[in-house]
């Protein structure tokens, strides 16, 4: 028995890192999980391995910041298997990264298009289908950065995911005597392509690590568990929280 059995679940950004991480991880707990993110390759290699576990997958691959594709989430997940009570809204992007007055507004509006935009645009579609089951949970994927650290070069990246607690704040309030929570992950530094990404050099990656308590970076997976705590009934009276997953980045200050 899993803690998710009769869940059905969708996750965004779900190709690598802690998306792909976090499918496995509610699969293996029993839900039937929707995936999405741009490569349909690497989603269906996702699928081929839940399926191998005894899971069920559906996958749609797509740009998470076209709205077609959010609606299409949601209304498979119905189609598929009868509802939606669980959504990890993941997908993301570092987006242009210099000063901010060397940002381009087209890359401004790009990054805060995928990292939060595209996070609406998939609640949207997904607390209609919720309410039909009673409630739900929606997590959103945010980060430490911009909430408690600024990172030099990363303006549109730490704006678009401190959008994500408040739109996590709004919609507990409005949604919550109906029965859905929503919350957001501040996610510190994760071993993800993304996250090698930010940091590429050895002494860039030892700098983040040195910011988080533990020294250290966190695998997908310890994400991935932290999402499973909010998306299954364990969580059933946390709400509206911005949950730093942080590795103790917000503490630390040595």
């Amino acid at each position: 028995m899993g803690i998710l059995d009769g869940k059905v679940a969708i996750v965004t950004g779900a190709s690598s890192g802690i998306g792909r991480a976090a499918a496995l991880l509610f699969a293996r707990e029993g839900a039937k999980v929707v995936v999405t993110a741009r490569r349909a390759a690497e989603l269906d290699a996702l699928a081929a391995e839940i399926g191998g576990h005894g899971g069920e997958a559906v996958v749609l691959a797509g740009d998470i910041a076209d709205e077609s594709l959010a609606r299409a989430l949601a209304e498979t997940a119905v189609a598929r298997f009868g509802g939606l009570d669980i959504a990890l809204n993941n997908a993301g992007q570092l987006g242009e990264m210099a000063a901010a007055h060397d940002i381009s507004l087209a890359g401004w509006r790009e990054t805060v298009e995928v990292n939060l935009t595209s996070a609406f645009a998939c609640a949207k579609y997904q607390l209609p289908a919720m309410l039909l089951r009673g409630g739900g949970s929606i997590i959103f994927t945010s980060t430490f950065v911009g909430h408690v650290l600024g990172f030099p070069g990363m303006a549109a990246y730490a704006a678009g995911k401190a959008g994500l607690v408040g739109l996590a704040r709004v919609v507990a309030a409005e949604y919550g005597a109906q029965g859905i929570r929503a919350n957001a992950m501040l996610v510190g530094g994760t071993d993800t392509p993304m996250g090698r990404a930010a940091a590429p050099t050895p002494e860039a990656y030892a700098f983040v690590e040195s910011l988080h308590a533990l020294k250290r970076i966190a695998a997908p997976e310890e994400i991935a568990r932290a999402a499973l705590f909010l998306a299954s009934d364990a969580s059933s009276f946390v709400t509206g929280a911005a949950v730093p997953v942080d590795g103790g980045v917000s503490i630390n200050r040595a």
